[in-house]
């Protein structure tokens, strides 16, 4: 295989983040966390307590979103929301910029948004991962085009103190001629961009449609260090059933992967 199973394990949070998620299901996907050793699980606020009680010991960490899904919560409340997670032991936050002020070009209140919720988690020892929610800037904004649009606002961010930046809460659900609600998530063509557009101090989180083994590869590929996936299980298991069967039949002329151009 191209890259170890810890390798490709310790890029995924696992996402438990459905608005029906019951306290059972948190449980249960707690441990399918740890027993598949992966990075994190990504939850909501409520849940950071039961969480770090659940994954006590395990490697895995517990990270939280914050101002989720949209992003419009005061700058005040993100801070709150991101104390509370840091003092209920979240060791990661995940934050949502505000999309409507960076679609009205109030930089720098974006900045200061982000830089806030930096600051405040920095103090407590957490990192912070920013999101875009790049399916609603697909056409630009505040007088730029899509990729000028993405480029600023990864600058803006990483001067505001980010870790990461992230494509995308997996929410983000467009409406379409048909009025039918989807959404892209992380794109082959926004990973290079954000990539490209940070140093390498900040480090880049894809999120949304990321559902197999070979998405998971492209993603490092492309040079994400983390990956939000729900599909967990799925991917993993595959990589080992890929691993024995490499064991068993070594692969004699290997190409290299084919990337893609579209969505995951």
């Amino acid at each position: 295989m191209k890259y170890t199973y810890s390798e490709l394990a310790k890029m995924i949070d696992h996402s438990l983040l459905q608005p029906t998620l019951s306290d059972q299901e948190l449980e249960d996907g707690c441990k399918l966390a740890a027993k598949y050793q992966v990075a994190s699980v990504c939850i909501k606020p409520y849940a950071v307590r039961q969480a770090v009680e659940i994954l006590r010991g395990t490697g895995v960490i517990v990270g939280c979103v914050i101002g989720f899904p949209h992003g419009n919560s005061t700058t005040e409340s993100k801070r709150y929301e991101t104390e509370i997670a840091c003092k209920d032991g979240a060791t990661e936050i995940d934050m949502v910029i505000n999309v409507g002020k960076a679609m009205s070009g109030d930089w720098d209140y974006v900045e200061r948004d982000v830089q806030t919720v930096c600051r405040e988690a920095h103090d407590r020892g957490a990192l912070v991962k920013v999101i875009f929610e790049n399916d609603y800037l697909t056409t630009g904004g505040a007088g730029l085009s899509s990729d000028e649009f993405k480029r600023k606002l990864c600058q803006i961010c990483e001067h505001a103190g980010a870790d990461w930046v992230k494509t995308s809460t997996g929410y983000g659900f467009i409406k379409g001629s048909d009025g039918k609600y989807s959404y892209q998530g992380a794109t082959e063509h926004d990973l290079r961009l954000m990539r490209a557009s940070c140093s390498p101090r900040v480090q880049i989180k894809a999120a949304g449609g990321v559902r197999d083994l070979d998405g998971l590869i492209l993603v490092r590929d492309l040079g994400a260090s983390r990956c939000g996936a729900s599909a967990t299980a799925a991917i993993l298991e595959d990589y080992r059933r890929r691993e024995i069967s490499e064991e068993s039949n070594p692969p004699e002329n290997a190409q290299p992967a084919q990337l893609g151009t579209g969505q995951y």
